[in-house]
């Protein structure tokens, strides 16, 4: 006796919708296709979203779970959709403007998940809700946790060392103990461990529960269990150095020893989860409301037209896209270099601090000079962006005073300051950058930096102002021209420091303003 596999019949009322829908997904795709290998490369380069790459084939496969009862439905476009549909194309044109990944990415999976209801239905829709969702999992998005879980970490790591019995000296993220100096670094945050763990725990609450009550209550246990666990697991690396005279848990086996750690406690977060699980719901078979050999309402022309309005919705904004860029032209190279000398006597002056400066990453051209004026020494940095996409922008969560992974400076943000700039106050953030060497042995360099943007002729300090100040500039021909502004000063106190950085932004902020405007007519 022989198995015989029953092929799957699609019902006639998904004859028409389900390959329409099939057909703009993949035009949002094609169109889309930068954002989403952006996405796919975060996925492949980065351990953190490792785990992204496999959240499509499970939604999938969550989706062909429900086959028997979306076979008992019949799909009916609703072409209401392709109002929201157009509010997300045109949030995507908006981040795409300003190469802001997240909320472009965020754009994608909202477009391919309101694809579904605009062809075949919210009922339909309602029927995989779970799996649909399930794909915001896919994008790369967190990282901006990272110095919050970095200085939550450090904080348990010392309390716990000081309660059994390890005397700490701290500072920041950095701390020395009588075996030797610690500090908690980007790997330390836990950030994988937390995102990955939300991800798991979701679906096995989706899979093992019924009541929204458990699924909610099992994904905040999803939620704080990876964080007390990677405190925990900092911790005990720690211990082990320490009491292993740093011979154990000091190189790349302390990040096994951390994988392992966390591994064995999402296990036992599982086992316990599942004795609370509930049995799986009866599957909907052929008493299901719909009929399976009827047509839809309008037959083939209602998805067919729904899904040509949606693929044109989704087209619109590369059409805006392409005449901005063909408006612009070819950009070329920005020409920048820092003055000889400045207003009020400001005349060039030695290094300031010669092994540090900003980390912005891929400006079109940088400069930087020091000056020292009456009241002091100050150093000016600029870095001007042009022709801006993801790899080269000038607001982002990458471009900071100090890098995350820099053992030599530590920052520490101190709010922001107004100037009066000639004739307009420009507010700016400010922070104290202090030099790593010498931790618990001496006093150590340090000094006050300034940091304020230039976008569209205007100084703003805050990232999301610039940002949709870049945005606003391309839309109204101005291309996309911007420029960060860093100023700082070690006048041997912070509030000397901060006395010679205002001196010398009253004084010079207009000349400033007057060179980036020069090198904007360079275009």
């Amino acid at each position: 006796m022989s198995a015989v596999l029953t092929p799957t019949v699609v019902p006639s009322p998904w004859r028409s919708a389900l390959p329409m829908l099939v057909l703009l997904l993949a035009a949002i795709l094609l169109l889309y296709r930068e954002t989403g290998m952006a996405m796919a490369q975060v996925w492949w380069t980065s351990d953190t979203f490792a785990h992204a790459m496999l959240v499509p084939p499970i939604s999938l496969w969550l989706v062909w779970r429900q086959r028997e009862r979306l076979a008992a439905l019949t799909p009916r476009s609703q072409p209401w959709v392709l109002l929201p549909m157009l509010a997300v194309a045109a949030l995507w044109l908006a981040a795409d403007l300003v190469a802001v990944n997240a909320p472009a990415q965020f754009a994608l999976v909202t477009l391919v998940i309101l694809a579904v209801p605009a062809v075949l239905g919210l009922e339909v829709a309602l029927a995989i809700l779970f799996p649909l969702l399930f794909l915001y999992f896919s994008v790369p998005f967190g990282e901006f946790m990272l110095p919050t879980l970095m200085q939550w970490t450090a904080d348990f790591v010392v309390m716990a060392l000081q309660l059994t019995g390890v005397p700490v000296y701290r500072e920041g993220l950095l701390f020395v103990i009588p075996s030797g100096r610690w500090s908690v670094v980007e790997e330390c945050s836990g950030v994988r461990y937390l995102i990955a763990s939300f991800m798991v725990g979701t679906l096995f609450a989706y899979l093992n529960y019924r009541s929204w009550k458990r699924r909610l209550a099992f994904m905040l246990v999803a939620l704080a269990v990876p964080l007390v666990a990677n405190w925990l697991r900092a911790y005990i690396i720690v211990m082990l150095g320490h009491l292993s005279g740093n011979k154990i848990a000091t190189g790349v086996d302390h990040i096994v020893y951390g994988w392992v750690f966390f591994g064995i406690v999402i296990m036992i977060m599982f086992l316990i989860g599942a004795r609370w699980s509930e049995p799986d719901e009866a599957p909907a078979g052929a008493s299901g409301r719909a009929d399976r050999t009827g047509a839809p309402p309008g037959g083939l022309q209602a998805p067919l037209a729904t899904g040509l309005a949606a693929a044109a919705v989704v087209l619109l904004p590369h059409l805006v896209l392409w005449g901005l860029q063909r408006a612009e032209g070819e950009a070329a190279v920005p020409r920048l270099e820092m003055p000889a000398q400045l207003a009020a006597g400001w005349q060039p002056a030695g290094d300031g601090a010669p092994d540090w400066g900003p980390a912005f990453l891929n400006p079109s051209v940088a400069a930087a000079r020091n000056y020292a004026g009456p009241a002091g020494t100050v150093g000016a940095y600029i870095a001007y962006y042009r022709g801006q996409g993801h790899d080269r922008k000038l607001v982002s969560g990458l471009n900071t005073l100090v890098a995350l992974n820099d053992r030599d400076w530590e920052q520490r943000d101190g709010g922001t300051v107004a100037v009066q700039g000639g004739a307009e106050a420009v507010t700016m953030k400010s922070a104290r950058i202090t030099g790593t060497r010498g931790l618990g042995t001496g006093p150590r360099p340090q000094f006050v930096a300034w940091r304020v943007y230039w976008v569209d002729g205007r100084f703003i300090a805050g990232d999301a102002q610039a940002k949709l100040a870049g945005a606003l500039a391309r839309l109204r021909g101005h291309g996309d021209e911007g420029a960060a502004l860093v100023v700082y000063a070690d006048a041997g106190s912070e509030a000397a420091s901060n006395a010679a950085l205002q001196a010398f932004v009253q004084d010079n902020l207009e000349p400033l303003n007057a060179l980036l405007q020069r090198t904007r007519d360079t275009r």
